[in-house]
């Protein structure tokens, strides 16, 4: 039976309760359980003002309608439909969901695999043995749709069908299972199980390993732009971006001592560069775990942030969530069960130089005694900068099943681990009255709202995986994390010698010069031995990675980059403040801008920074010209040369390897010209 309760739309039917509920503006929420009732976990979306809906419920002989959500009247019948503004969702007879918008036009089906064949397949499940249920839901599926969003995944797909995508996270793939669709939905898995999703030609299929429920939130609207904005209204928009967030942040693998590092600084100062942030990375410590300087290395942390700052430079430091199984705290933690478990074996979930177990970050008491240890030998310092590195967590054997949280089995929340270690830092942080940001290594839905800045992860110096980049963050965009950026270079392999290793950084360092934060980082070779055997002497480091490191030619360029990005400054603040107003990309794929253009929507390798500005990075070794795509719906100046161009047609323009190709919209060159020199 249908009915509606306390303004919500339910079907009841063979133990099965399916629940439509208005959930923000144009949007439902819908959840689907054969337990007795429905968890009390929003997971990542914010809870919303009640909004009155039309429900209409139709029983064999009759219709009622005009229902208003505060009815008290129960209406029982065998189907029925509710709308809320620009969507209507309808529960058919034969319990089926189907979506349409405002004018009528479907927008997404339950696959009928009845209407079809004699298979018998169910396409709404949840079974299993007793405890928790495999969940999966069928849609049909629009061969002519396309599909953007879900994170990051080191595919370089950009249309999303046809794609399989594990729902998981690992070092340098974020799964946040929110999906853009061209036909004009957005649709959020809300579940932070392990699992999977296949956007197949003939089917689309979401599949949770282990829950209790389906959960699923859909929304409606004329543009991408107003459909994300739906979507960052019930999962939340990132804070306001701090000044330092601006402009250059210098960093290698790894700085080995505090003089180290305060010479770098010294030295970017001593040249005029600005430098907004500089990182100590991992095993400034003495052992994981113990989240504090190692005195040998590190002896006065204090002077050493009250020197840069005197410089105008931020510290950043790295935190991880490991914990030594030599650590002081490890013990403690283990009896108050504040680390992650181990269903079978040792409760080891990491080899680095130690065994490590990891932070369980599902648990509010482990948070809060993380965030103790870290105001204690951090805070207390004056730094407020955190670089959460290895937030996924990266286990040395990616087991899901085989670990077992605060707040259920990995399999059934392992996902939202990383936004709630980002949420530890930004928790700790608003309670100092500071404006957080975090670079993250991973996130899930809601990450955006702790002030995560995802980078992409440890991933391969190559053209290859650059040209993988640039769609990851487009995709991330389009998922809800505006703030993403990747290490300038990549980390893995790259040679400081090398001549062709050199011109990927400068490419790299181009592209960078217009992500939302702009870092350079990664594992240079050939690579320094350990100090020593004690300590965080024992950590072995890369080569030198500043922009001085690469030759006078190529040091230039780095440098007149780094000053485009300063100049950039009250343009890039505009952008970063739409964002947390109003829950905007920074970069985006150039169809969210121009959605009427046909063409904009099969761009991969070039994006939006902001509303006014194009940009397409040169993303082939020896690569000298590039033909560049300027979207319809606006006419283009070229931003060195202030050419103008018609939009909707393809340009071909040099790329000497000073230059990437940028265009502006024409309307507002004059005001923005001054950036580019």
């Amino acid at each position: 039976m249908v009915t509606v309760e306390n303004g919500k739309l339910v079907r009841y039917y063979d133990g099965e309760k399916l629940q439509i509920e208005c959930w923000g503006k144009d949007s439902f929420r819908v959840r689907v359980t054969r337990f007795n009732r429905f968890t009390d976990e929003n997971w990542a979306l914010i809870e919303q003002e009640p909004l009155e809906a039309e429900i209409k419920v139709r029983a064999a002989k009759e219709e009622k309608s005009d229902l208003k959500v505060n009815a008290e009247e129960k209406i029982i019948g065998d189907s029925a439909t509710i709308t809320n503004g620009n969507i209507c969702a309808e529960i058919r007879e034969n319990g089926k969901l189907v979506f349409y918008n405002k004018e009528g036009k479907l927008l997404l089906a339950e696959y009928e695999y009845e209407r079809q064949s004699s298979l018998g397949i169910n396409t709404r499940e949840l079974k299993g043995p007793m405890g928790n249920c495999k969940a999966s839901m069928k849609w049909c599926s629009d061969p002519e749709e396309m599909l953007f969003g879900m994170g990051q995944y080191q595919n370089g797909i950009f249309n999303l069908k046809g794609a399989f995508l594990e729902l998981a996270q690992r070092n340098s793939q974020a799964s946040v299972p929110f999906v853009y669709s061209s036909l004009g939905y957005g649709f959020f898995w809300n579940n932070p199980a392990i699992g999977k999703v296949m956007f197949g030609t003939n089917m689309t299929e979401w599949e949770a390993y282990s829950t209790r429920q389906i959960d699923f939130w859909i929304t409606a609207a004329d543009t991408p732009a107003q459909v994300l904005s739906r979507y960052m209204e019930v999962t939340g928009k990132p804070p306001v971006m701090p000044e330092h967030g601006l402009g250059f942040w210098q960093c290698k693998l790894r700085y080995q001592t505090q003089e180290e590092l305060l010479e770098v600084a010294r030295e970017y100062h001593r040249r005029g560069i600005p430098l907004d942030v500089i990182i100590a990375d991992f095993f400034h410590w003495t052992l994981e775990g113990t989240w504090a300087f190692d005195p040998q290395y590190w002896p006065d942390p204090k002077a050493m942030v009250e020197e840069l700052n005197a410089m105008g430079t931020k510290l950043m430091v790295s935190i991880w969530p490991t914990v030594s199984v030599y650590s002081p705290n490890y013990q403690e933690m283990k009896d108050k069960g504040y680390l992650i478990r181990s269903e079978t074996g040792v409760k080891v979930n990491m080899l680095m130089i130690d065994p490590t177990s990891f932070t369980d970050a599902t648990n509010p008491g482990a948070r809060e005694y993380l965030w103790n240890k870290v105001k204690e030998n951090y805070v207390s310092y004056g730094i407020t900068d955190f670089w959460l590195d290895v937030a996924e967590p990266e286990y040395s054997s990616y087991d899901f099943e085989n670990y077992r949280y605060y707040k259920g089995a990995n399999l059934e929340v392992g996902n939202e681990y990383p936004a709630m270690y980002t949420k530890t830092f930004f928790d700790g942080l608003k309670e100092e009255g500071v404006n957080a940001v975090n670079l993250v290594r991973c996130a899930w839905a809601g990450s955006q709202r702790y002030g995560a800045l995802v980078w992409s992860g440890d991933i391969n110096s190559d053209f290859e995986t650059f040209k993988k980049q640039i769609i990851c963050g487009m995709q991330m965009a389009m998922a809800g994390i505006p703030w993403w950026t990747t290490d300038i270079g990549g980390f893995h392999n790259g040679n400081i010698h090398d001549p062709a290793f050199q011109e990927l950084l400068i490419r790299w360092f181009q592209y960078g010069a217009f992500c939302p934060v702009m870092r350079l980082h990664g594992c240079r070779h050939p690579e320094k031995a350990p100090m020593s055997n004690v300590g965080g002497g024992r950590c072995a480091s890369g080569a030198e990675n500043e922009i001085w490191s690469y030759g006078e030619a190529n040091y230039e360029i780095m440098k007149s980059y780094i000053e485009l990005r300063e100049r950039m400054r009250p343009y890039t603040r505009a952008v970063m403040d739409k964002a947390s107003a109003e829950g905007c990309p920074i970069i985006r794929p150039l169809f969210y801008n121009f959605p009427a253009d046909k063409a904009a929507w099969e761009i991969k390798d070039q994006f939006m920074f902001g509303d006014d500005i194009l940009v397409a990075p040169v993303t082939e070794a020896g690569q000298t010209e590039k033909k560049v795509y300027v979207p319809a719906g606006s006419d283009w100046a070229d931003a060195l040369t202030g050419e103008i161009y018609k939009g909707g047609q393809w340009i071909t323009t040099d790329t000497p390897i000073e230059k990437i190709p940028v265009y502006v919209r024409a309307d507002r060159y004059e005001e923005l010209k001054y950036i580019f020199g």
